[in-house]
């Protein structure tokens, strides 16, 4: 399938989780892995960063707090989320968003000191393109950090690809060549485990039960970062 149809088809679904409130309930799903990732990051106050598959913003505003001297940018295909984010974040002068996709990022060359997504990258139609384009907008000598709970490395997770939309399913070091491809050295990856604890009685549909998941959070989530290149 083209990509612009494959977007398309993200746009729709991620409009639709927008329409059910999907979006607001991310922060407290995802933030016990996404503090240790932002300790890892060491922001800087007035550094400027850009949020890749930023939903309703929670990581957006969440860093502009980290950064009180610098700006915080999203970007979402969900024209939907977008506008929930800026409804959310209304009064904010550091923070704005736009809609865009991840293989075609509405910003200029060297924009952003720092390029972060979560939860985001399995889902773009064109991985290779969306670490292109997070290379092209990132500042040289700048970092871009991606952190993902759906990866080829956890078995754990694997059941996920029959209900959600069309995903990548790739290995740690794939992720990691296509960051050196894009143009990034000192690339690394490492996992961040998932403290919360499980239910004794597991009732959704992403696993087969509580210890599955109780496997899946102590296997942890994959964080792949590297610093783009002077020249």
């Amino acid at each position: 399938m083209p990509e612009t149809a494959r977007n398309n088809l993200l746009r729709e679904e991620f409009n639709r989780w927008a329409a059910e409130g999907r979006g607001q309930g991310m922060e407290h799903e995802h933030m016990p892995i996404t503090l240790p990732m932002l300790e890892q990051m060491g922001l800087q106050p007035d550094e400027t960063v850009l949020d890749v598959g930023c939903g309703v913003g929670w990581l957006v505003r969440l860093v502009a707090r980290l950064v009180p001297e610098g700006s915080v940018t999203g970007v979402d295909v969900s024209d939907e989320m977008i506008r929930q984010a800026r409804e959310l974040s209304a009064g904010n002068e550091r923070i704005r968003f736009e809609v865009g996709t991840a293989e075609r990022l509405p910003f200029p060359d060297n924009s952003f000191r720092r390029v972060v997504s979560i939860e985001s990258a399995y889902y773009w139609p064109d991985p290779a393109a969306g670490l292109e384009e997070m290379g092209r907008v990132t500042a040289p000598d700048g970092s871009a950090w991606i952190l993902i709970n759906f990866y080829r490395d956890n078995p754990e997770c694997h059941q996920w690809a029959k209900h959600l939309p069309p995903t990548h399913l790739l290995w740690a070091e794939e992720w990691a060549e296509l960051f050196r491809r894009a143009g990034f050295r000192d690339v690394q990856h490492s996992r961040i485990p998932d403290p919360s604890p499980a239910p004794e009685t597991y009732t959704g549909r992403w696993f087969h039960d509580a210890e599955q998941l109780r496997r899946f959070r102590a296997e942890g989530a994959l964080v792949i970062h590297g610093t783009k290149n002077i020249s």
